[in-house]
């Protein structure tokens, strides 16, 4: 979603509190906005607590991860795909905000994901044959 969006509902949850029920409206709006600020942050916390315990840059299955993935996905989801960190690459295509990572799996296949602004744009799936 985009972050605007959220800001705007945030607001007028808190303007919807305070026109119905005055100053304890707006304090329960504002609880409901912190709430959901700390929801987010759990699963945020949940999904790197999990990238801890596999190795940066390994999948188990490169080929699942690239039947996986589609355009606009954020790292978040991909990182909960592969239960692991992605290994940062040199490079991009020198868009602004372009990133390049990669993911490999014990059997030398890999995934290189191009993400632009946090988002996936395009990702290219690489066997060990194809390297040689």
């Amino acid at each position: 979603m985009n972050p605007w969006i959220g800001w705007v509902l945030a607001l007028g949850v808190l303007a919807l509190g305070y026109v119905q029920y005055g100053w304890r409206g707006a304090v329960l709006g504002l609880t409901l906005v912190v709430f959901w600020l700390v929801l987010q942050f759990n699963r945020t916390v949940k999904v790197m607590r999990n990238a801890n315990q596999f190795p940066v840059g390994y999948v188990e299955s490169a080929v699942m991860l690239n039947a996986k993935l589609k355009p606009g996905m954020r790292m978040l989801d991909i990182v909960t795909l592969t239960r692991s960190l992605g290994q940062r690459l040199e490079g991009g295509d020198g868009a602004p905000g372009a990133e390049c990572w990669r993911w490999r799996d014990a059997g030398g296949a890999g995934v290189e994901v191009q993400m632009r602004r946090g988002r996936c744009v395009r990702w290219t799936l690489t066997r060990e044959a194809d390297v040689a």
